[in-house]
């Protein structure tokens, strides 16, 4: 039976069409230096036709298609049968189990097999996801009401079965991928030109990467052997005069260029002697010596670009980052009403003066926005010129002010400046336009974090980043912040925004 199992699922993770091999060589032209030439100028339009088709240049195998859709697809399925055991009937099925369903597998997509981690990291990550999951759809269901909408024994049955279903799977997934990628035609042969730090993190993922079915072979690199001494025994393969013979004894099947970007005429040199070969040639910039934000490659009218620091909410993913907002802030402001007002007379028999204040920070793209806050002070300091720092025990703040200050009562305003689009319920908080003008010089990359709408929550609170104006605590904020932006989904905004809830109540940094 795991033969068979084997044999059937090892279509799924080896693709064999030629379109799946990448950039197949041609063979060599009799006249390669004119050759190289007369192809030259073509060479940018075939990279960005090429590039400007993505799904047919996947270097992954189908596996990983096969790993983002298993768990999902299982968790709606289960869904929809313990609806259709409950109902008796497909004729008798609710509409609303479809909405519930598209609502899980936004949620779980893309799934994981956890195969780089040991059995019980992937058990217990399995079951805090899904444990996350419920909690998320618990909250949404009985705070809007719709948890009417289905029978308990339903959700019951469901919420049973599916964690359950979601272990055996990744548990047959360990047994049946590594048999599946032992298989000869499944494994692809990889070597690497040019041994950096670069081509290391690469040659790492594979190792790190069951589900590529790469076996990496070493490198090629035209240093003596006294500088590559560290490498594992094996791996040194050579100069790159050797390539070409090597590829072809050994059927190599993935090439991958990892020089500096300042060796174009080596690239070209090896670029034309591997058209003698069939095998797929991938090209690895030395992008690390900037650091990435959002990086990817693109293509505008024909012509390839390099995206090197760019917000991630560009295209769907800033459709969803703004829909998620304005569902979310809805909800919240209609549950929150009733404390709003609570709040607000709370503050004006505090002290004198008003119950709201107007701070100006920088948002989106460092443009200046109008953020609303509860005062908790006795003063109402803009922060645009300077800016004092709140301390524990500050006599600014009143008793009353230092409770909803604890309890970041104070910044329940601001999902009137999510509605009004000036922020994002999860993104990196607005600082004091004077500390932003500080700590701008101070820290390499600062503002980068304006890239997206500064947010109510973000990744460096919930990290225990929270407050704190020291070089250190802020180099650490901003490192957060920049890691938000470089890892966004709509799973961690809703991993940030569970944490944040729990972290009201505990949070000792919170005065």
């Amino acid at each position: 039976m795991m033969k068979f199992l084997i044999g059937l699922f090892s279509g799924l993770f080896l693709d064999s069409s030629p379109q799946s091999r990448g950039i197949a060589s041609e063979a060599a032209q009799p006249n390669a230096g004119q050759a190289r030439h007369r192809e030259a100028g073509s060479a940018s339009n075939k990279a960005a036709n090429s590039l400007g088709n993505p799904l047919a240049r996947r270097i992954y195998p189908v596996g990983k298609l096969v790993e983002s859709f298993v768990s999902p697809l299982l968790a709606v399925f289960t869904l929809f049968a313990a609806a259709l055991a409950d109902e008796q009937s497909i004729g008798n099925f609710d509409p609303a189990y479809l909405i519930l369903g598209l609502a899980v597998f936004s949620l779980t997509f893309p799934g994981r097999f956890h195969l780089d981690r040991p059995a019980w990291r992937m058990v217990s990550k399995t079951l805090l996801d899904w444990l996350f999951l419920v909690a998320l759809l618990l909250l949404f269901a009985y705070g809007s009401g719709y948890a009417a909408y289905f029978p308990e024994p339903v959700i019951l049955a469901w919420l049973t079965v599916t964690p359950l279903g979601l272990l055996g799977v990744n548990a047959l997934a360990r047994i049946i991928v590594p048999g599946v990628l032992a298989l000869e035609r499944n494994r692809r042969c990889a070597v690497i030109v040019g041994c950096n730090a670069t081509s290391r993190r690469l040659a790492q993922s594979f190792a790190d990467e069951p589900t590529l079915g790469v076996r990496f072979l070493g490198y090629f690199d035209d240093r003596n052997g006294a500088r590559l001494d560290d490498l594992e025994p094996g791996h040194d393969l050579g100069a790159l005069g050797q390539l070409v013979a090597y590829a072809k004894a050994n059927r190599v099947d993935q090439i991958y260029l990892a020089l500096p970007l300042g060796e174009q005429s080596r690239l070209l040199k090896l670029l034309d002697d591997l058209r003698d070969t069939t095998a797929s040639i991938f090209f690895v910039p030395d992008m690390f010596v900037t650091d990435l934000i959002q990086g990817r490659v693109d293509s505008i009218g024909g012509t390839p670009i390099v995206a090197v620091c760019e917000t991630p909410f560009t295209g769907f993913n800033g459709l969803v980052k703004r829909v998620s907002d304005l569902v979310l802030a809805s909800l919240i402001l209609i549950l929150i009403a009733p404390l709003l007002l609570l709040v607000a007379v709370g503050v004006k028999l505090m002290s004198p003066g008003p119950a709201f204040f107007r701070q100006r920070r920088y948002g989106l793209d460092g443009r200046e926005i109008i953020v609303y806050k509860f005062r908790s002070m006795t003063v109402t300091e803009d922060g645009d010129r300077s800016y004092t720092q709140v301390t524990r025990g500050d006599p600014r703040v009143p008793p009353f002010g230092a409770l909803i200050r604890k309890l970041s009562l104070d910044e329940l305003p601001q999902f009137i400046n999510v509605l009004q689009g000036r922020m994002s319920i999860v993104g990196p908080r607005p600082h004091a336009i004077a500390v932003n003008e500080q700590y701008r010089k101070l820290i390499a990359g600062y503002m980068v974090r304006h890239k997206v709408r500064p947010g109510i929550t973000g990744w460096a609170q919930v990290n225990g980043f929270r407050g704190g104006d020291d070089l250190e605590h802020m180099r650490s904020r901003i490192e957060c912040d920049l890691e938000y932006l470089r890892n966004w989904s709509l799973g961690l905004d809703l991993q940030i925004i569970l944490r944040t809830v729990v972290l009201v109540f505990r949070d000792v940094r919170a005065f």
